[in-house]
């Protein structure tokens, strides 16, 4: 037999055993495992008397071809195999024990079935993670309140600089050109019933209810949240937290505190912007295409009863407080690297616009139900 001629044959009778010959070396491998075939009857014996190379490679393709299991089990009762191939084939065996490839699934049925309760769990650790970081952070807010000392004043007006003056543009621009939409669709279908004066009313009532507020918390769900997230989480990974930690200072009362009191107050001023700036969109949609005046649909507006302006108003804390809790936990959840940064920041951002619209949809439910 040449060095060069490998081969794996099965010999079939009582008992089945497998015949190596040739070279089973790296350099054969192409050609091993082109022509060397699985064997299908179950192995009780193997006869290596015409092996004439081993390596790591021939191994673990042997290892590959028998399984794990049935070469340790006929390894011991080998003929023609020396002790040095015995106990590299073993140490292969061994170390690639359990890497076979896994069964294919039963059914894609199954598998779907499996990622969705794998979701569920993931969102129900996730809501229980957030309710414990709002506890924790509530609970270090009243504490702080009785120590005048503690209280983060210049945080807090840099964060109040950063997270509501700076957004002003963006979210006027913003409002201002969903509010003349609005007007423009608005009176496009109210006027096949003659009523086009009342897109006055329809531009008011989803601005002060429901645009003005949820379009604002949308932004900053974006903006902020994802800031919130990055800042943070580079403090995670440049260790600067724990370096908090050992100085003996709080991470939540230093760090945390500044950002959920500075979005809980520019939050609402903002979206009393919003609102002004959807109704100014409005205005100018209705003076210059529907030929309502100025005077007139500023006292279409003042008849606007005030507990929709309310609505809208008491929204934006709960939404400020939504979105800085769900930005700064994603921070901290940050692991020592810039792709899991990526990552939580993204994941903040989605659950941010995510909570925010589902708190908006189960506000307006409840707030429907009351006849508010």
């Amino acid at each position: 037999m040449s060095e060069t001629s490998t081969a794996l044959t099965l010999t079939t009778g009582a008992r089945p055993c497998v015949c190596l010959q040739g070279a089973w070396t790296l350099a054969h491998y192409a050609q091993l495992a082109r022509t060397v075939a699985r064997p299908t009857a179950s192995v009780v014996c193997l006869d290596a008397s015409g092996l004439t190379a081993l390596d790591t490679a021939g191994a673990a393709l042997l290892v590959k071809l028998l399984g794990t299991d049935t070469l340790c089990r006929i390894l011991p009762d080998a003929s023609g195999l020396s002790a040095e191939r015995r106990a590299l084939l073993l140490a292969v065996a061994n170390a690639m024990a359990g890497r076979e490839s896994p069964p294919p699934a039963a059914s894609r049925w199954t598998d779907g079935l499996a990622r969705l309760g794998k979701f569920m769990l993931n969102g129900w650790r996730q809501w229980v993670l957030l309710l414990g970081f709002m506890g924790l952070t509530l609970s270090t807010l009243a504490a702080s309140i009785a120590r005048p000392r503690s209280w983060r004043l210049t945080a807090l007006v840099a964060q109040m600089h950063q997270c509501g003056l700076n957004a002003v543009p963006i979210v006027a621009l913003l409002t201002f050109l969903v509010g003349a939409v609005v007007a423009f669709l608005g009176a496009t279908v109210l006027a096949n019933f003659g009523a086009t004066i009342y897109t006055v009313d329809l531009v008011a009532y989803s601005f002060l209810r429901e645009f003005g507020v949820l379009l604002t918390a949308i932004l900053l769900a974006g903006r902020t949240a994802s800031a919130f997230t990055a800042q943070l989480g580079s403090m995670k990974v440049n260790e600067e937290l724990d370096a908090l930690r050992t100085q003996g200072l709080d991470p939540i009362e230093l760090l945390v505190l500044p950002r959920l009191l500075a979005l809980t107050l520019t939050l609402p001023l903002l979206t009393f912007i919003a609102m002004l700036s959807g109704m100014v969109g409005g205005a100018l949609v209705s003076l210059l295409s529907l030929d309502i005046a100025l005077a007139q649909y500023l006292a279409i507006v003042q008849q606007v009863p005030v507990r929709h302006f309310l609505v809208g108003m008491g929204k934006a804390p709960l939404f400020a407080l939504l979105i800085a809790l769900i930005g700064c936990l994603e921070g901290f959840k940050v692991s020592g690297s810039a792709q899991s940064v990526g990552e939580h920041t993204t994941s903040s951002v989605v659950q941010s616009i995510f909570g925010v619209i589902l708190l908006d949809a189960i506000a307006a439910l409840f707030l429907m139900e009351m006849d508010w």
